[in-house]
């Protein structure tokens, strides 16, 4: 016999997540959850991942000017 879920028991399911993370994490969650899916998916076909590569400008070194003592 199929084990289907019926309105109480996925009620109950969105009560605990609601309690375990909170309404202001969903959104994030669910953002994440997307991205998972779709690299999941791309995998599956075959295609190359896209990695995102944030570029980390290194600070410019200052030019101190350096007096010399004599």
């Amino acid at each position: 016999m199929p084990f289907r879920l019926g309105p109480w028991e996925i009620a109950l399911i969105v009560v605990v997540i609601l309690i375990v993370f909170g309404v202001g994490k969903l959104p994030q969650i669910g953002g994440a959850m997307g991205k998972g899916i779709r690299n999941f998916r791309k995998g599956q076909r075959g295609e190359g991942f896209e990695e995102e590569e944030e570029e980390k400008e290194l600070p410019k070194p200052r030019k101190t000017a350096r007096k010399s003592s004599k």
